[in-house]
């Protein structure tokens, strides 16, 4: 069904790319003409739109993914001759022309345009009031989705409504990083009443009631606002049975794409379609051939590859570890350990790269879904909140147990939560930011959990650092700098973030 669905958004967003313009030119988009939204088919076409845009080369495909995972401190570049822009992001000296920035930009706010889309279409046409307002909602979450991406990256950004008109967007200027922060709230309070709780099929690329609690819950961690965290990963966590969601048995078969379709750990997915390329790299799905082995029968490029540190700081008796790290692989039909890898001498990143499905033979083009959100981070969301809250309670504990319970995968390891992890309120929080590191491990997770906690200076530049980068300074790089270009067309966006 979901695969259905996306070759739809291939036919569709043939149309939908033409209309929805930089940031530059349009960035509210026209979809079509007020006219065109007679009927909540028409809606639902801007929210697909919009949900396709997602999958672009210049966002999830390949610039924004990369750019967060190599921000990390679990991902390394591998290949020395890969494009600069990528080893600047990697070390901390990307400026203002960083072509990786310059790139997520625009389509970020292209996503944004198709969204408002879908709002107003919602709001105009005839229809029951309920399905409207699950319409008018699905576009909302995409919004916050992607403003959350951006005011995280960013801080003080361009906060677009299809209530602005297009003629100002060469004077608009910046919106204050608490503003965005609350307009993303306002969106996701409205979406969380309104989605529904699942969709026929068992959809995980369309957004429900779940996906809204849960993008809250995160977006109250990231505030520190634990009581609204809690509450809103505790309402995902008493309706699991309704909303369908639950983990899965076994950690593999999250990142088999043959098994990910309607699986219940997803909360909210990015869907790709293997081999089928849109207009302008919609669908086009890069990681796998990112994080692939140079030279291997199934080719990959070694381009973002994890530290030495990084495989090591996981358990060998941790089931996670096997499932996360490809320690070898076939060259001319024979299986070769890492040590002996023709290029980057390493553990690379199986995640992506071991059963894409179809794909070019370098991991292109592939079949994966990206989960946004999935059940286990919401365990762990709750976990971290209630602790800030109440100390490492029975209930906490209970929720990094579960996510251990089946890591264990039948084995000891990793054992539940010890007397020491749960000493006081340090120590379990402790071990529910490594619990995360662990498991969410490569998944795009790890940067914004240094960045709310402040850890940059301990994890780039300490004695245990996993990946060493000196050039780290907190008083810089919790922010990327604003697209030289953009400042260039538009001086209102003007000061240019700290440190660039």
């Amino acid at each position: 069904m979901m695969k259905n669905i996306n070759k739809l958004l291939i036919v569709l967003l043939s149309i939908t790319a033409l209309n929805c313009a930089d940031l530059e030119e349009d960035p509210i988009g026209t979809l079509a003409p007020d006219g065109f939204f007679k009927s909540p088919e028409d809606v639902e076409m801007a929210v697909f739109g919009a949900y396709g845009l997602m999958t672009k080369e210049s966002f999830w495909g390949r610039k924004l993914s990369l750019t967060i995972q190599l921000m990390s401190d679990m991902s390394d570049i591998g290949n020395p001759s890969t494009s600069a822009r990528r080893v600047e992001i990697n070390e901390f000296r990307a400026d203002p022309a960083n072509g990786m920035v310059s790139a997520f930009w625009p389509t970020s706010y292209k996503i944004v345009a198709a969204a408002n889309n879908a709002v107003f279409g919602a709001q105009i046409i005839e229809a029951d009031q309920e399905i409207k307002l699950a319409l008018e909602a699905e576009g909302r979450l995409v919004r916050a989705l992607v403003y959350y991406h951006l005011v995280r990256l960013f801080g003080d950004i361009p906060y677009v409504t299809d209530q602005t008109p297009a003629n100002s967007l060469e004077s608009l200027s910046k919106t204050s990083e608490a503003e965005v922060y609350q307009n993303i709230i306002a969106d996701l309070e409205f979406a969380k009443e309104h989605l529904p709780m699942t969709y026929p099929g068992n959809i995980r690329s369309r957004a429900t009631s779940g996906s809204a609690h849960t993008l809250l819950a995160s977006v109250y961690l990231t505030l520190q606002d634990w009581q609204n965290a809690y509450d809103n990963a505790k309402w995902v966590i008493d309706n699991k049975g309704e909303l369908n969601y639950d983990l899965v048995s076994d950690y593999q078969n999250l990142f088999n794409s043959a098994l990910q379709d309607g699986q219940v750990e997803t909360v909210f997915s990015l869907d790709y379609l293997g081999i089928v390329v849109g207009k302008a790299g919609i669908n086009d799905d890069f990681m796998g051939a990112l994080n692939g082995i140079r030279g291997a029968d199934k080719n990959g490029w070694g381009v973002s590859v994890p530290s030495m540190k990084a495989f090591e700081s996981f358990s060998d008796d941790d089931y996670r570890k096997s499932v996360t790290f490809e320690v070898e692989t076939l060259i001319d039909d024979s299986l070769v350990h890492y040590e002996d890898y023709p290029f980057e001498q390493r553990p690379h990143c199986a995640k992506y790269f071991r059963n894409y499905g179809n794909a070019q033979n370098e991991g292109r083009k592939t079949d994966n879904n990206y989960a946004m959100f999935r059940y286990a981070e919401v365990l762990l969301i709750a976990a971290e909140a209630l602790n800030e809250l109440s100390g490492p309670t029975a209930e906490a504990q209970g929720y990094v147990n579960a996510v251990r319970a089946r890591a264990r995968n039948g084995n000891a390891v990793p054992a539940d939560v010890s007397a020491v992890e749960a000493a006081d309120t340090e120590s379990f929080r402790n071990a529910v930011l490594e619990e995360r590191r662990i498991e969410l491990a490569f998944e795009f997770k790890r940067w914004y959990d240094i960045k709310r906690r402040n850890l940059g200076v301990e994890v780039f530049t300490g004695a245990d650092a996993l990946e060493p980068q000196p050039n780290f300074d907190p008083a810089v790089h919790y922010y990327l700098p604003l697209p030289q270009d953009e400042l260039d067309r538009n001086p209102n966006l003007l000061p240019q973030n700290t440190g660039y």
